[in-house]
């Protein structure tokens, strides 16, 4: 009887202790790890991505809504449209992209403010998410 309850206890000890299986040289914990990270790596960038695309049709938007502003032809406007997208390059955040449109419209001599300008990009980030994705 002793000899059995010893046997249950090494068998237990065994399955505390056990080595974790190894896949192709590699622990399966680690592979574990690795996937997880690789997913992670893959969602941020998907998430950088996607951020990236809301922005750029955010601002074509900004932009077209200022060519509107400033009563630019059709092919002025395509090219306004395009520099709003370019000024968001200077530097990070929406503060270029603001400082243009404001500049532009004021020498425009559009009656529009600062904030006008951070309503429309909020407004405008809304609708760029609706046309990507369909999301209201």
């Amino acid at each position: 009887m002793g000899a059995a309850r010893g046997f249950g206890l090494e068998a237990a000890r065994a399955r505390l202790y056990r080595r974790p299986r190894t896949v192709s040289g590699e622990t399966q914990i680690m592979t574990d790890f690795n996937d997880r990270e690789r997913a992670e790596e893959a969602k941020f960038a998907l998430d950088n991505e996607t951020a990236f695309r809301i922005a750029a049709r955010r601002n074509r938007l900004l932009g077209e809504w200022a060519a509107g502003l400033m009563k630019l032809t059709p092919e002025e406007t395509d090219a306004y449209r395009k520099a709003v997208v370019q000024a968001d390059f200077e530097e990070s955040g929406d503060e270029d992209v603001v400082r243009k449109l404001l500049g532009d419209l004021t020498g425009a001599q559009a009656d529009v403010g600062e904030a006008d300008i951070r309503a429309k990009l909020e407004e405008m980030t809304s609708e760029a998410r609706r046309q990507l994705f369909g999301e209201v």
